[in-house]
């Protein structure tokens, strides 16, 4: 048995939820970043496409990241409604309440983690 209470599993719910509405906002406003880059060079030169490609390519890795944060989150949430957050997902032994506050995704003790 975790010794999470009533109050401390809505914290962090309540984290958990602000986080995902945050990563759904920032998906939204780097687009623009990710498009094609365009590979005309009357209209953009070669230093500028390479920055431009650049640029692409750290948006995608970011936004690769934003995704497996938001799976996590889901899962955490999900976890959070069956009654098992704050138990590791392989050993089914409580997660440290440091590693909880720390990072609330976490779904692994520190042992099956490491």
């Amino acid at each position: 048995m975790t010794d999470l209470t009533d109050a401390a599993l809505a914290k962090f719910r309540k984290r958990l939820v602000t986080e995902r509405d945050e990563l759904l906002r920032q998906q939204g406003a780097s687009d623009a970043d990710r498009a094609p880059v365009t590979l005309d060079q009357q209209s953009v030169g070669r230093l500028s496409r390479m920055d431009a490609m650049q640029v692409q390519a750290m948006a995608k890795a970011v936004d690769d990241r934003r995704k497996l944060a938001l799976v996590q989150i889901e899962a955490a949430l999900k976890r959070l409604d069956a009654g098992d957050f704050g138990y590791c997902v392989n050993c089914d032994e409580p997660i440290a309440r440091k590693r909880l506050d720390l990072d609330p995704k976490a779904a692994n003790c520190i042992k099956c983690a490491s």
